[in-house]
């Protein structure tokens, strides 16, 4: 077990929780970003183009924010996090509370620096892609 992977997944959600998602320090240069499912899925590599697609994303919402609800160490790399999405759209003004929310992610870390993170959208799908259970 590793608890400064954890801890590490818990600085980030500390900002994301305040809506800061500005900080990138905790990933590596050469990250892979997935949103898995959700309104713009894809792949991203490298840190600019990952940070290019969660501008993006986020650009779309006022005072978006995620938070976590539990966090979940699978092995000595993956931490699996669940998590719920505040805002609203910016267009449309409906609020995040108002749709399903439930998100997770999981964050893969090697090293100190997280080298791979998947958005899942879908957290049923999630924990049965991953052979867990909620």
């Amino acid at each position: 077990m590793s608890q400064e992977n954890v801890d590490l997944v818990r600085s980030i959600y500390a900002d994301w929780g305040r809506g800061d998602f500005g900080a990138t320090q905790w990933a590596d240069p050469d990250i892979e970003f997935v949103f898995d499912g959700g309104p713009s899925p894809g792949t991203w590599t490298g840190l600019a183009d990952s940070a290019e697609a969660m501008r993006d994303f986020i650009d779309a919402w006022s005072d978006f924010r995620v938070k976590a609800e539990d966090y979940r160490e699978l092995d000595n790399e993956r931490v699996l996090v669940l998590s719920h999405l505040g805002g609203s759209g910016k267009t449309s003004r409906l609020s995040l509370g108002q749709m399903r929310s439930e998100k997770c992610e999981l964050f893969q870390i090697r090293s100190g620096k997280v080298v791979r993170l998947v958005i899942y959208w879908d957290r049923e799908r999630a924990l049965a892609d991953l052979g867990l259970k909620e």
